[in-house]
């Protein structure tokens, strides 16, 4: 497998480059298999969404399946930096039953040069009031370039959320922890990331969320962000996160079983990344 040869890392160094520099606010670098956040409402708080319970908890801690009470599919499209080479894109459905909630999901991150997918199985159960727990198999597959090869490999993560009192949750959430080797060249792995939050909600208006996510690798984040039930379809929402510093804000719309989120990150260098999710309910 010709993965990561010196002959192909200037021409993906450059394709790269405001990856590289920027990190897309995620401490990322020169690497395969990254474990990239998804959900226009996420990434309008700053990403502080280990305690959150959506659809896409698949992607932030799945243990918030657990909560979700019918079947509901997604999509999540961002243009980083709003260069057409640099799109993130994922899609997921969630499934309620009577023993939990299943749920799949794709996504993407890159160009014709690079392309970061994943593939997940996921499962996520409630244990009454107080507590709840999920579990994902992913599969990673990263593509260089027509000729130059691929890899793949296979990881898990998972978390649990607890319902501390009715207005404040815990969440912890863990990626890859057994640190899946991607390629052989340059010992190539899976980033192995954790996660830890708190939620607080102050009434029916307002939720503020706070947590640290550190890439065993690299140095810590601090992400935080608030969302305000403005009126009953509209959500206002805004969050910062550090290393480095991005400032985020959007909305959402409920339309019945529709529901639209819009948000846009701003890194003070590399400029603006537009995120759109759309969720339904069935």
């Amino acid at each position: 497998m010709k993965y990561f040869k010196k002959s192909l890392f200037k021409k993906v160094f450059v394709a790269l480059l405001p990856l590289l520099w920027g990190g897309l606010g995620r401490g990322v670098v020169f690497a395969g298999g990254d474990n990239f956040p998804v959900g226009a409402r996420s990434a309008a708080m700053g990403n502080a969404s280990v305690t959150l319970s959506d659809l896409w908890s698949i992607q932030h801690n799945q243990a918030g399946l657990g909560n979700i009470k019918s079947t509901t599919a997604g999509i999540y499209l961002e243009n980083c930096y709003m260069l057409n080479t640099m799109n993130i894109g994922a899609l997921a459905v969630a499934i309620p039953t009577s023993t939990g909630t299943f749920g799949v999901t794709a996504s993407y991150f890159g160009n014709e040069l690079y392309k970061d997918n994943k593939f997940g199985l996921a499962f996520g159960k409630s244990f009454g009031p107080r507590f709840s727990a999920g579990i994902q198999i992913d599969y990673m597959y990263t593509i260089l370039a027509e000729n130059y090869g691929s890899a793949g490999a296979f990881t898990f993560e998972g978390g649990v959320i607890a319902n501390i009192t009715d207005k404040l949750k815990a969440g912890v959430h863990v990626f890859n922890p057994i640190r899946s080797k991607l390629a052989d060249y340059n010992d190539e792995r899976v980033p192995t990331i954790l996660r830890s939050g708190l939620s607080y909600t102050f009434s029916e208006k307002v939720l503020v969320c706070a947590e640290v996510e550190k890439d065993i690798d690299y140095d810590a984040m601090l992400k935080a962000g608030i969302e305000y039930h403005i009126v009953q379809q509209v959500y206002l929402r805004a969050g910062i996160s550090t290393n480095p510093t991005l400032n985020t804000f959007g909305f959402g719309l409920e339309l019945k079983k529709l529901k639209l989120d819009f948000s846009t990150s701003i890194h003070q260098t590399l400029g603006i990344s537009p995120q759109f999710g759309a969720l339904y309910s069935f």
